[in-house]
């Protein structure tokens, strides 16, 4: 495309070229950074996340490993306590089980138990969520188990800017950092501006502004909501998005800043309803902005069952844009 004095360029892209393209701005960037994981090299990963890179930078750096999560997530403990900046991909959230002994016991707690002697700079990529028929051992949203964990941050980036950007101050965190992938996300395309300042790890952000009702949420549901307040929207109502971004550190502050100018809120997350994030919202609106709220807060979540094979089960299973606007109407109406 043409562009003219003053004016930005913008690239399309979809949400897998921008996670690639963050690692290998990152492997380019630093010696120390390497990436390793099932099928990450030769298969170019199993989402084509991380397709060519073996070829630019060599099996050193781009790793393929056994299939043992709690080995290769082990290993990047390992070389995260002798100085590098491993990235370990672990192919989805219901595998990182498999590595949970590995990142509470280890990862998570070493800063702590050695009195602030050995951090662990250490990045856990995996991919989390429904939609595609990968049944029940695929396709949970188990990020909310990780969220609970001190000693962590927990990323879930949801659009093209935060998958191509939040790379970057997830390796320069010295604490362990996880990102949340959602599977649906992968083929989304759009435009890419360029970063014009570094992306804010610790706050949520508006992804539109609105006066009416405050509809919360992240990773893949986001696009949920957002297409739930453009038909409130038709309606006359008019809903604020919260994209939480970071789901630990949470931030309290941007939840209860928007309820207090909509009165009204709907917590959107995949995982299930009990013990879920959104439960942890929900709490957290009751605690700080009880008498903000004109309304009972509505959880929008996943039915409480291992999530369907079958399409149409499936569906019915996840949170979807009907059920938003429906628990929307329940606070306004």
């Amino acid at each position: 495309m043409t562009v003219g004095a003053g004016e930005t360029q913008e690239a399309k892209t979809t949400y897998r070229e921008a996670m690639r393209e963050a690692l290998r701005e990152a492997l380019r960037a630093d010696d120390r950074v390497f990436l390793m994981g099932e099928d990450v090299g030769r298969y170019g990963g199993c989402f084509g996340v991380s397709l060519g890179l073996l070829e630019e930078f060599g099996p050193e750096r781009v790793r393929d490993t056994p299939l043992s999560e709690s080995a290769f997530v082990g290993a990047g403990i390992g070389a995260a306590l002798a100085g590098l900046r491993p990235i370990v991909e672990i192919m989805t959230v219901n595998f990182s089980l498999l590595a949970l002994d590995q990142i509470l016991n280890n990862a998570a707690t070493l800063l702590h138990m050695s009195c602030g002697q050995l951090p662990v700079p250490l990045v856990i990529r995996m991919t989390t969520g429904a939609g595609r028929q990968l049944a029940a051992q695929h396709s949970h949203s188990l990020e909310g188990w990780y969220a609970h964990i001190p000693g962590i941050r927990v990323l879930a980036p949801a659009t093209l800017e935060d998958a191509r950007h939040m790379l970057a101050p997830a390796l320069a965190d010295p604490d362990p950092v996880l990102i949340f992938e959602h599977g649906s996300l992968y083929n989304v395309s759009g435009e890419l501006l360029p970063l014009t300042e570094p992306v804010d790890l610790d706050h949520a952000t508006i992804r539109r502004p609105g006066t009416d009702i405050s509809l919360i949420t992240y990773g893949g549901s986001l696009p949920k909501a957002l297409a739930a307040a453009d038909e409130l929207s038709a309606e006359g109502i008019n809903a604020e998005v919260i994209d939480l971004r970071t789901l630990r550190p949470l931030d309290g502050a941007a939840i209860t800043a928007s309820v207090a100018r909509t009165h009204r809120a709907v917590v959107i997350d995949e995982a299930w309803r009990t013990g879920s994030l959104a439960a942890e919202v929900s709490a957290r609106i009751a605690e700080e902005s009880f008498y903000d709220l004109d309304a009972p807060v509505e959880r929008v979540c996943s039915a409480e069952v291992p999530m369907p094979y079958a399409r149409r089960l499936e569906e019915a299973a996840l949170p979807q844009t009907a059920d938003i606007v429906a628990a929307a109407h329940r606070t306004v109406d």
